[in-house]
């Protein structure tokens, strides 16, 4: 059994290695990687490691491996050991690298502090459910003290995100800490708020309540870096640790009060201001819409960019109408699809996946049941959708609202608990019911094995299919037609070891003329990989056959290649299967060579054409079976 260790060697050999990772953090269930080089992450490779259940590329590459994150980030973490990220020549600025970096930052930032709003605000939720149902006096000495628990990490808000902002930057931390915190210091604060507001030099100082901001924050970490930098490289070494500092604190400081500051918190409203007004607009329609959206969203990770939004609309308002309780929506319907899957499939494999993705999603961690389930299935996704969707749209029509920025699910359905409004509790539990009822019945009905993306994974990897497969018998030998026009060459001329030494099976090869790929026998298309140029075919009379086109095509990424079958599908001989753009082969250096072999074993095949001109369609080659043979052995 391959252990966390050997799977987060695996991860980072295939990212590229450590000097490929410029930093590394992890969400919920993701390991997110800013890598330098994209081209050397291997994509297929890191989807073999044991552990991994998906990778995203985007502006950061995700690898998807489930609620064991942080085992596998603290195992790469050593790894790549104390000098990860070190220097390396500098990248080309592309609009790719851009939103890279942008991601990583909001990331860096933002997401370490969510289990501090989190677990404050479901602890404030709670107490708020003692007082309503009145096993708690709220304003008993009790309440009061354990609410200043929850209370007093949103009020300093603006130096947890000092923090992480500082440690993102490689600034000094305690000397950011010290300069945001003057916008929650009680005697600051008291003097802007105080009669006639306060003044510096003459210059009045504006108005603004800092606690619960993070803009303001951010924006003045942001400038100490570079200042930090600038006077570190211009203060001779003996006084750099005191005149450093001081030279911080003089030029930063005045400009977070009289301009940083209230730049951020206007940027903070501004968010909120449209968080609302895309609300307000579309009302109950906009929490539907995002509910049935949000599957693809989180794929690609981009769900983490409503974070700073959402943060502000709560720490202004108090409240959030929109993606947070479009959420509840989403993560019930995963739930309720897989826990259906669960039920229907007969594949033992792909019952534990959705029963644990699906318990996983009812608590509000979706990316086991996205990426394990839904995603690769497409009547399982289409059941997510319906019963987002309609739950969404329940809990947008009666206006349901969350007080907490957490993970909406069973564990943190008291985030919904509004002690002036009974009925918002009550309605985001029926909104819980329904989208969880819906996504669970439609995926009950429609769901079938057959149509599974997943089981013809899962059979490809297990190098059978559980259905029964054809057993070859001894008997007269079969034809196999030619797939391409094009020109014969004996196997052994292939420039690939794994094929001139007949290391996957006897055949020919041809160098094609026409952009056309045919079946060479009728059967299933037992494999057709993501890259389009390899195609399996396991024939009606048990023969098996691998079309190659090209040598080492994989790299193309599918770019030349047309797929005019899916895995899974039924082909007769001759039918086309694929069409492949022989000028992008030339012109990407790519030989467009393409090995036909026979895979089954105990099989002598014969040459029909072992050298010169072929159409396709005509006989290429006699396959005889000379022993019973099982398929599957």
């Amino acid at each position: 059994m391959t252990t966390t260790s050997e799977s987060a060697a695996g991860i980072l050999e295939h990212i590229g290695g450590s000097a490929n990772v410029t930093a590394l953090q992890h969400c919920s269930t993701r390991l997110r990687f800013t890598v330098r080089e994209d081209a050397k992450v291997d994509e297929h490779a890191l989807m073999a490691v044991p552990g991994v259940i998906g990778v995203v590329r985007g502006p950061q590459t995700q690898i998807v491996v489930g609620t064991k994150v942080a085992d596998f980030y603290r195992e790469i973490e050593k790894l790549r050991g104390p000098s990860a990220g070190g220097d390396a020549p500098r990248q080309p600025l592309t609009w790719r690298r851009a939103g890279s970096t942008v991601m990583d930052f909001v990331v860096s930032v933002f997401v370490p502090i969510i289990p501090a709003i989190a677990g404050a605000g479901i602890f404030k939720s709670l107490l708020v459910l003692l007082a309503a149902i009145g096993w708690m006096d709220n304003t008993s000495q009790n309440y009061l003290v354990l609410s200043a628990f929850a209370d007093a990490v949103f009020y300093f808000l603006p130096i947890l995100v000092g923090f992480t902002t500082a440690k993102k930057l490689g600034v000094n931390i305690p000397l950011a800490l010290g300069i945001v915190s003057l916008l929650v210091f009680p005697a600051f604060t008291g003097l802007i708020t105080a009669e006639g507001g306060a003044s510096l030099f003459g210059l009045p100082i504006p108005t603004v309540a800092y606690n619960a901001q993070v803009f303001p924050s951010i924006l003045t970490v942001l400038l100490l870096s570079v200042v930090e930098r600038f006077v570190t490289r211009w203060t001779p070494g003996p006084i750099r640790t005191f005149f450093v500092p001081f030279m911080c604190f003089l030029i930063v400081s005045p400009i977070m009060i009289f301009l940083l500051g209230p730049l951020g918190f206007w940027f903070g409203s501004m968010l909120t201001s449209g968080m609302l007004w895309l609300y307000g607009t579309l009302g109950w329609v906009a929490v539907a819409i995002m509910a049935g959206i949000l599957p693809f969203i989180i794929s690609v990770g981009m769900h983490k960019t409503f974070l700073p939004p959402t943060i502000a609309t709560v720490a202004e308002q108090g409240k959030e109408s929109f993606y947070l309780v479009a959420s509840l929506a989403h993560n019930l319907a995963e739930s309720g699809s897989s826990l259906a899957v669960a039920i229907r499939t007969r594949n033992k494999t792909l019952r534990g996946t959705a029963i644990s993705a699906g318990v996983s999603a009812f608590f509000g961690i979706t990316e086991p049941a996205l990426y394990g389930v839904t995603l690769q299935n497409r009547r399982a996704i289409i059941a997510v959708i319906s019963g987002a969707v309609t739950g969404g749209a329940y809990l947008g029509l009666t206006v349901v609202s969350a007080f907490v920025v957490v993970s909406p699910g069973a564990a943190s359905i008291s985030m919904f608990i509004d002690p002036g409004n009974p009925w918002n509790f009550i309605n985001a539990l029926i909104g819980f019911v329904i989208a969880f009822a819906v996504a669970f019945t439609v995926s009950l009905i429609t769901w079938r094995d057959s149509d599974s993306g997943t089981l013809r994974v899962l059979d490809k990897e297990a190098g059978a299919d559980e259905l029964a497969k054809p057993v070859l018998t001894a008997g007269e030998p079969v034809q196999a037609f030619a797939p391409l026009d094009g020109e014969v060459i004996p196997l052994d001329q292939v420039d690939d070891k794994v094929f001139s030494a007949g290391i996957l099976g006897p055949g020919v090869a041809i160098r094609p003329t026409g952009s056309a790929v045919r079946a060479p026998i009728a059967g299933v298309v037992s494999s057709l990989l993501p890259s389009k140029h390899a195609v399996g075919i396991a024939g009606d009379d048990g023969t098996e056959m691998l079309v190659h086109v090209g040598m080492d095509t994989v790299k193309l990424e599918g770019r030349p290649f047309v797929a005019h079958v899916a895995q899974g599908d039924h082909v007769h001989a001759g039918q086309l299967i694929l069409e492949v753009d022989l000028e992008a082969l030339d012109a990407a250096g790519v030989d467009a060579t393409t090995p036909v072999v026979v895979l089954n074993e105990g099989a002598s095949v014969e040459a029909l054409v072992a050298a010169g001109p072929v159409e396709a369609g005509a006989p290429l080659l006699a396959v005889t079976i000379k022993e019973a043979t099982d398929a599957t052995a």
